[in-house]
């Protein structure tokens, strides 16, 4: 039997595999809190002759979750980096912004094609944020035929009872 208070995680930290059981999500997210601080878990640093941006990734899950911009939550979601924490915030952002886009304005195409293209398995435990997008993003006109494609597929796996 799964146990509900935690979700396994599966990573590469080097040439090794981790696997790491994590807190799931709670309903709320404090905000002033990192990455490392909500899982629990610090990484050792990278070594000194790592890429730019295995350096921001972890730098970025150092920073508090509520000051990472859009563009930091779609780097560290495009790794599956805390996505139990992220993925809210991301959708909440999404949500945000969607009105801007409707009325003509930008949409940070970026973050949506990071939170649409993750496994549908990321949603198990975050279902609410999972029909809150889908509820956002069927108004969204104007994308990418790459986003839209991307779109379509998270869609297809997100039965309309979720």
């Amino acid at each position: 039997m799964r146990d509900r208070r935690t979700m396994t995680i599966t990573g590469e930290w080097g040439s090794e595999q981790v696997h790491e059981k994590i807190p799931l999500v709670p309903q709320t997210i404090d905000r002033s809190r990192s990455l490392e601080q909500l899982d629990g878990h610090s990484w050792p640093d990278p070594p000194p002759d790592t890429t730019a941006m295995v350096m921001n990734i972890h730098e970025l899950r150092r920073r508090p979750v509520g000051l990472l911009e859009p563009h930091e939550l779609a780097r560290l979601i495009g790794q599956d980096i805390g996505l139990p924490w992220l993925l809210p915030l991301a959708v909440e952002f999404l949500r945000d912004t969607a009105p801007r886009q409707a009325a003509g304005g930008w949409y940070d195409e970026d973050l949506l094609y990071a939170v649409v293209t993750r496994r549908p398995e990321a949603w198990v435990d975050i279902p609410a944020s999972a029909r809150e997008l889908r509820d956002t993003v069927t108004g969204l006109t104007d994308l990418s035929r790459y986003v839209k494609r991307e779109l379509e597929a998270f869609l297809s796996t997100r039965p309309e009872e979720v």
